[in-house]
């Protein structure tokens, strides 16, 4: 087979083993930073002499939404995973976003494995696994449940005895390095055809870019990625997201709380406020960032959206159909006003609603717009992308597979393609 067809997109097999990956949080200015102090010298080389893109993300610029645009390959539009929470309408309830159910296209991992390719997820937080791996027969586990893996259930066993390492702290940086090392080992035993390795942002959460911590963490991930560029994969990584500090400056948490707001406004129980970003891992962000939807009557709807709009540090204030329409989402899982905050500040419900006490240095978050421009990078040439005046970070896969020249003489940890 030359190539597979998936939502309306051809991609051509792969000549070399891929590995795409998704780096939770990572803006460039991560990369420049660590690669401008010396600690990643693969990392500098790619930046330099490989094919390094920006791209825009999804938004809302959350985990779940972005994660399943990369390996669909389309918008929240077509998939329909448009955040990590949301409101079920015809179930009246609010619930997590991680069921397949909720899905409204297939993978592109999948339909490579269908057509015969070895394919291997591994992803840090098992949140993302089950959504993931849907449909997909082949290698798929979560660094978080390693030890739980079974071949019935994640078509591998003993991941912690093919790793080396121990299981790690779902709030630690070694989660994100259980995923890098499970890649490479992968890469050295089965050597799969495709692979997607997505990381966790605890530390992007807690550091700046150029930070030790910061740095430390990208050198530990340069290692890896110099190790399967060495095994002969082509690399194709970019990011779910941006991060920027969400704090006043007193390094307070800078937050609105549209909950208490619109309750004070219109009467409790007159409107909902939805946060996209809620998931079970709350300690390094409360829940706060810069998206969040609104359910309420229609008739307050154009009084309300104009009284948010004028408020400081609100970006955007859009009705269901122009939100959808200028973020690719889907109108059946968006309440009736969108709202965007700006570069620093985040959304709430109520104050009394969020813990914040697992906070243990300034505040960084996601979801805005001010999230959205990501790097989109490959260790292999191109001799461009036709039509394409605007890149997105599910652009990834497509560009790795279909425009990136062959390099047979590509096998070296230090030495990569020229642009």
């Amino acid at each position: 087979m030359n190539s597979v067809e998936v939502n309306g997109r051809r991609y051509r097999w792969m000549a070399d083993p891929l590995v795409a990956v998704c780096i939770d949080g990572c803006e460039r200015d991560y990369l420049e930073q660590a690669a401008a102090a010396g600690c990643t010298p693969y990392l500098a080389r790619l930046l330099g002499e490989g094919t390094a893109f920006e791209a825009d993300a999804v938004v809302p610029t959350f985990t779940n939404p972005n994660n399943l645009s990369i390996v669909t390959g389309v918008p929240p539009a077509v998939h329909g995973i448009c955040g990590n929470y949301f409101y079920d309408r015809e179930a009246d309830a609010e619930v997590m976003m991680n069921d397949p159910r909720y899905l409204r296209a297939g993978s592109v991992l999948a339909a490579f494995a269908a057509a015969g390719a070895q394919v291997a997820v591994v992803t840090a937080k098992d949140k993302l696994r089950t959504l993931l791996g849907h449909g997909l027969k082949g290698i798929c586990f979560s660094a978080e449940k390693a030890a739980e893996a079974t071949r019935a259930e994640n078509g591998i066993d003993n991941v912690l005895g093919l790793v080396g390492l121990p299981l790690p702290s779902v709030y630690s940086a070694a989660l994100s390095e259980f995923v890098f090392a499970a890649g490479v080992k992968l890469m050295e035993t089965q050597r799969p055809d495709l692979m997607y390795l997505s990381t966790t942002d605890y530390i992007q959460h807690k550091f700046a870019p150029g930070s030790a911590d910061a740095n430390a963490f990208y050198a530990m991930m340069d290692r890896y990625l110099a190790r399967l560029d060495a095994l002969g994969a082509v690399l194709a990584l970019t990011a779910d997201h941006g991060m920027n500090a969400k704090t006043r400056a007193d390094g307070s948490p800078n937050v609105i709380y549209l909950q208490d707001l619109l309750d004070d406004w219109l009467g409790a129980g007159r409107a909902r406020v939805i946060l996209p970003i809620t998931d079970p891992y709350v300690v390094h962000h409360g829940a706060l960032g810069s998206f969040a939807t609104i359910y309420l009557e229609a008739a307050a709807g154009e009084a309300v959206r104009a009284r948010l709009a004028a408020l400081d540090g609100i970006e955007l204030v859009l009705p269901n159909a122009e939100a959808c329409a200028r973020f690719e989402l889907p109108p059946d899982r968006m309440g009736d006003l969108v709202v965007v905050s700006g570069r620093h500040v985040v959304l709430g419900t109520g104050a009394a609603r969020h813990d914040l006490s697992g906070l243990d240095a300034p505040l960084r978050s996601h979801g805005g717009v001010s999230e959205q421009r990501v790097p989109l990078l490959f260790n292999r040439r191109t001799a461009g992308i036709p039509g394409r005046t605007r890149l997105r970070n599910f652009d990834v896969l497509e560009v790795a597979l279909n425009h990136l020249e062959s390099d047979a003489g590509h096998r070296s940890a230090t030495g990569v393609a020229g642009r």
